[in-house]
Protein backbone atom coordinates (compact mmCIF):
# COMPACT_ATOMS: atom_id res chain seq x y z
CA UNK A 1 0.00 0.00 0.00
CA UNK A 2 1.39 3.30 -0.91
CA UNK A 3 0.17 5.71 1.94
CA UNK A 4 0.92 9.09 2.69
CA UNK A 5 4.19 8.64 4.85
CA UNK A 6 5.49 6.20 2.17
CA UNK A 7 4.50 9.32 -0.83
CA UNK A 8 7.88 10.90 -1.34
CA UNK A 9 9.58 7.49 -1.83
CA UNK A 10 6.93 6.27 -3.88
CA UNK A 11 6.46 9.78 -5.97
CA UNK A 12 10.18 9.63 -6.42
CA UNK A 13 9.69 6.16 -8.00
CA UNK A 14 6.93 7.32 -10.67
CA UNK A 15 8.88 11.05 -11.44
CA UNK A 16 11.61 8.63 -12.36
CA UNK A 17 8.94 6.23 -14.97
CA UNK A 18 7.70 9.43 -16.52
CA UNK A 19 10.49 11.68 -16.15
CA UNK A 20 7.98 14.10 -14.14
CA UNK A 21 10.08 16.90 -12.15
CA UNK A 22 11.29 18.57 -15.19
CA UNK A 23 11.13 22.35 -15.76
CA UNK A 24 7.39 23.20 -15.78
CA UNK A 25 6.37 20.45 -14.48
CA UNK A 26 4.36 20.57 -11.38
CA UNK A 27 3.15 17.69 -9.53
CA UNK A 28 -0.44 17.97 -7.36
CA UNK A 29 -1.00 14.76 -5.29
CA UNK A 30 -5.12 14.48 -5.28
CA UNK A 31 -5.24 12.13 -2.14
CA UNK A 32 -4.89 8.64 -1.28
CA UNK A 33 -8.13 6.19 -1.47
CA UNK A 34 -7.63 2.96 0.34
CA UNK A 35 -4.44 1.47 -1.06
CA UNK A 36 -4.51 3.91 -3.89
CA UNK A 37 -2.66 7.42 -4.76
CA UNK A 38 -3.80 9.81 -7.42
CA UNK A 39 -1.79 12.08 -8.70
CA UNK A 40 -2.04 14.94 -11.58
CA UNK A 41 1.11 16.40 -13.29
CA UNK A 42 0.96 19.30 -16.61
CA UNK A 43 3.16 18.61 -19.29
CA UNK A 44 3.26 22.18 -20.63
CA UNK A 45 -0.36 23.35 -21.22
CA UNK A 46 -1.40 19.06 -20.82
CA UNK A 47 -2.83 17.46 -17.93
CA UNK A 48 -2.26 14.58 -16.90
CA UNK A 49 -4.27 12.53 -14.10
CA UNK A 50 -3.17 9.02 -12.74
CA UNK A 51 -3.72 6.91 -10.26
CA UNK A 52 -0.89 3.55 -8.97
CA UNK A 53 -1.44 1.41 -5.80
CA UNK A 54 2.14 -1.01 -4.94
CA UNK A 55 1.56 -4.65 -4.88
CA UNK A 56 0.76 -6.07 -1.39
CA UNK A 57 2.49 -9.32 -2.24
CA UNK A 58 5.13 -10.19 -4.07
CA UNK A 59 5.89 -13.96 -5.13
CA UNK A 60 8.47 -15.73 -7.01
CA UNK A 61 12.06 -17.00 -6.84
CA UNK A 62 13.74 -14.23 -7.60
CA UNK A 63 17.06 -12.70 -5.50
CA UNK A 64 16.85 -9.22 -6.89
CA UNK A 65 14.20 -7.09 -7.91
CA UNK A 66 12.68 -3.49 -8.07
CA UNK A 67 9.54 -2.29 -6.91
CA UNK A 68 5.94 -3.52 -8.38
CA UNK A 69 3.59 -1.00 -8.86
CA UNK A 70 0.43 -0.88 -11.40
CA UNK A 71 -0.96 2.40 -12.70
CA UNK A 72 -3.93 4.21 -14.38
CA UNK A 73 -3.28 7.03 -16.41
CA UNK A 74 -5.57 9.29 -18.28
CA UNK A 75 -4.06 12.09 -20.95
CA UNK A 76 -6.87 14.15 -22.43
CA UNK A 77 -5.21 16.10 -24.24
CA UNK A 78 -3.80 13.12 -26.28
CA UNK A 79 -7.90 11.64 -26.31
CA UNK A 80 -6.00 8.67 -24.08
CA UNK A 81 -7.81 7.67 -21.06
CA UNK A 82 -7.73 4.76 -18.83
CA UNK A 83 -4.42 3.25 -20.23
CA UNK A 84 -3.42 0.23 -17.24
CA UNK A 85 -0.12 -0.18 -16.71
CA UNK A 86 1.93 -2.84 -14.61
CA UNK A 87 5.52 -2.64 -13.26
CA UNK A 88 7.21 -5.88 -12.94
CA UNK A 89 10.36 -4.68 -10.89
CA UNK A 90 12.38 -6.57 -13.31
CA UNK A 91 12.96 -7.10 -17.29
CA UNK A 92 10.00 -9.88 -18.84
CA UNK A 93 10.68 -12.16 -20.85
CA UNK A 94 10.48 -11.11 -24.74
CA UNK A 95 7.21 -11.47 -26.23
CA UNK A 96 5.87 -12.54 -23.20
CA UNK A 97 2.14 -11.48 -21.68
CA UNK A 98 1.20 -10.98 -18.41
CA UNK A 99 -1.81 -12.79 -16.73
CA UNK A 100 -4.23 -10.49 -14.87
CA UNK A 101 -7.09 -12.44 -12.49
CA UNK A 102 -9.61 -10.45 -10.83
CA UNK A 103 -12.39 -12.82 -9.40
CA UNK A 104 -13.31 -15.09 -12.39
CA UNK A 105 -12.04 -12.40 -15.07
CA UNK A 106 -8.85 -13.19 -16.71
CA UNK A 107 -6.81 -10.57 -18.58
CA UNK A 108 -4.24 -10.98 -20.86
CA UNK A 109 -1.56 -7.68 -21.36
CA UNK A 110 1.88 -7.53 -23.45
CA UNK A 111 4.80 -6.38 -22.54
CA UNK A 112 7.57 -4.09 -23.09
CA UNK A 113 10.22 -3.83 -20.91
CA UNK A 114 9.09 -4.26 -17.79
CA UNK A 115 6.10 -2.77 -18.25
CA UNK A 116 3.03 -4.62 -18.88
CA UNK A 117 0.23 -3.12 -21.12
CA UNK A 118 -3.56 -3.97 -22.75
CA UNK A 119 -3.80 -4.52 -26.04
CA UNK A 120 -6.60 -1.89 -26.79
CA UNK A 121 -8.54 0.72 -25.17
CA UNK A 122 -11.30 -1.43 -25.73
CA UNK A 123 -9.23 -4.19 -23.31
CA UNK A 124 -8.02 -1.51 -20.83
CA UNK A 125 -11.75 -0.47 -20.24
CA UNK A 126 -12.94 -4.12 -19.63
CA UNK A 127 -10.13 -4.01 -17.19
CA UNK A 128 -10.78 -1.26 -15.40
CA UNK A 129 -14.65 -2.09 -15.17
CA UNK A 130 -13.52 -5.53 -13.44
CA UNK A 131 -11.47 -3.51 -11.53
CA UNK A 132 -14.22 -1.18 -9.91
CA UNK A 133 -16.33 -4.96 -9.59
CA UNK A 134 -13.23 -6.34 -7.88
CA UNK A 135 -11.84 -6.58 -4.39
CA UNK A 136 -8.57 -7.77 -5.56
CA UNK A 137 -6.24 -9.04 -8.28
CA UNK A 138 -3.26 -11.32 -8.81
CA UNK A 139 -0.29 -10.51 -11.85
CA UNK A 140 1.24 -13.37 -12.77
CA UNK A 141 4.65 -12.69 -15.14
CA UNK A 142 7.85 -14.01 -16.35
CA UNK A 143 11.13 -12.52 -16.52
CA UNK A 144 14.11 -12.81 -18.68
CA UNK A 145 15.36 -15.53 -16.64
CA UNK A 146 12.49 -17.74 -16.84
CA UNK A 147 11.02 -16.68 -13.25
CA UNK A 148 7.46 -16.65 -12.93
CA UNK A 149 6.00 -14.23 -10.08
CA UNK A 150 2.71 -13.94 -8.71
CA UNK A 151 1.50 -10.29 -7.52
CA UNK A 152 -1.51 -9.48 -5.36
CA UNK A 153 -2.93 -6.17 -5.51
CA UNK A 154 -5.94 -4.66 -3.35
CA UNK A 155 -8.68 -2.81 -5.17
CA UNK A 156 -9.70 -1.20 -1.95
CA UNK A 157 -10.53 2.47 -2.85
CA UNK A 158 -9.95 1.75 -6.65
CA UNK A 159 -13.17 3.24 -7.72
CA UNK A 160 -13.11 6.58 -5.38
CA UNK A 161 -9.40 6.57 -6.62
CA UNK A 162 -10.59 6.64 -10.57
CA UNK A 163 -13.51 8.97 -9.85
CA UNK A 164 -11.45 11.29 -8.85
CA UNK A 165 -8.80 10.90 -11.56
CA UNK A 166 -11.95 10.80 -13.76
CA UNK A 167 -12.77 14.32 -12.81
CA UNK A 168 -9.68 15.87 -12.58
CA UNK A 169 -9.55 14.88 -16.07
CA UNK A 170 -12.56 15.54 -17.21
CA UNK A 171 -12.93 12.43 -19.06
Amino acid sequence: MVTIRHFPRFFLLIAAVFGFGAAGHAEQPLGSFGDWDTFTEREGKNLICYMASEATKARGDYTKRGRTYIMVTHRPAEKSSNVVSVEAGYAYKTDSEVEIDIGKDNFKLFTAGSTAFAYDSKADDTLIKAMIRGAGMTVKGLSQRDTLTTDTYSLKGFTAAYKAISAACKV
